[in-house]
């Protein structure tokens, strides 16, 4: 058993703390604030999609993924808000 070695081993590399913090993390405002865009980005397409539609200028099936693509975000955000408001009010009932 003395013949086997193991050679060439080199310690993992490990991420410091300045690599980490470059990483910042969003804050809760800059992640509601992109998430409400993003609705309102959607809800613009889903719009400008049906005038298309309209005018014969898109297909159908284009112009109902649009809408479902705005209905499901619409949903999901209006979802959140109210765990958020829920959330809120719990945290308002409790006594310290």
């Amino acid at each position: 058993m003395d013949g086997l070695r193991i050679g060439n081993i080199s310690q993992a590399s490990i991420d410091t703390s300045e690599k980490i913090r470059q990483k910042s993390p969003a804050g809760f405002d800059e992640v509601i604030k992109k998430a409400l865009g993003k609705v309102n980005t959607l809800e613009s397409e889903a719009d400008r999609s049906i005038i298309d539609l309209l005018q014969g200028k898109a297909d159908i099936h284009e112009t109902m993924i649009a809408l479902q693509k705005s209905d499901i975000s619409m949903r999901l955000l209006l979802a959140i808000r109210g765990k958020v408001i829920e959330a809120y009010r719990e945290i308002m009932r409790m006594q310290f």
